[in-house]
């Protein structure tokens, strides 16, 4: 197929460089580029571009419509982009790209009928809104916990600074019940007397 490559130098370069460009050409290789992917898809037509390298009319463009055990239908078309409207079944197409009457790259589409590429949109859909629920679980369970660890340094944070307040309280409260306790033995031992 067509495309660019950089030839590379790898020593003699200027100054300390370990890689140098020496030129930027044309390069060839095998003519089946695969399938493409199209320039824009909606749900009514599709755009699909050839294999080309600028300037764009320095190539012959040959748009096919491949029909299965049958023989490939040309089309009228001789741009490097064609635009297809759905139909009711899929239909795949192939442009070759030619220069001086040789093949120099060939890439296949597939465009998908009306019904199929419907069908295909809600399941990304409902696929999307699962997603969606579960990242909306997933924050709010992180966010919960988040809050919850921060109040617990918080607190402990302000027990350490305040610690002698806290030890006081803790102090008191146990010499009161301490006192209770004295006071309800010297109250049991009356009421046995």
């Amino acid at each position: 197929g067509i495309g660019i490559r950089e030839v590379l130098l790898t020593s003699g370069c200027p100054g300390t460089e370990a890689k140098c460009i020496v030129r930027v050409e044309e390069c060839r290789g095998p003519v089946d580029c695969g399938w493409g992917i199209p320039i824009s898809e909606g749900l009514a037509c599709v755009k699909m571009p050839c294999i080309y390298i600028p300037p764009e009319n320095r190539f012959k463009y040959v748009w096919k419509m491949l029909i299965p055990n049958k023989t490939a239908h040309i089309l009228p078309n001789d741009s490097a982009i064609m635009e297809v409207c759905r139909d009711t079944h899929s239909i795949t197409f192939q442009c070759e790209t030619q220069e001086n009457g040789n093949i120099i790259a060939s890439v296949k589409y597939t465009v998908y009928a009306t019904t199929e590429t419907e069908t295909k949109k809600s399941r990304i859909e409902t696929g999307q809104s699962r997603r969606i629920t579960t990242d909306a679980i997933l924050v709010f369970v992180l966010l919960t916990g988040v809050i919850v660890t921060v109040g617990v340094i918080f607190a402990m944070i302000l027990m350490i600074l305040h610690w002698a307040v806290v030890k006081s309280i803790w102090e008191s409260k146990s010499g009161q019940d301490n006192q209770d306790k004295k006071l309800a033995n010297k109250s049991s031992l009356r009421n046995m007397e």
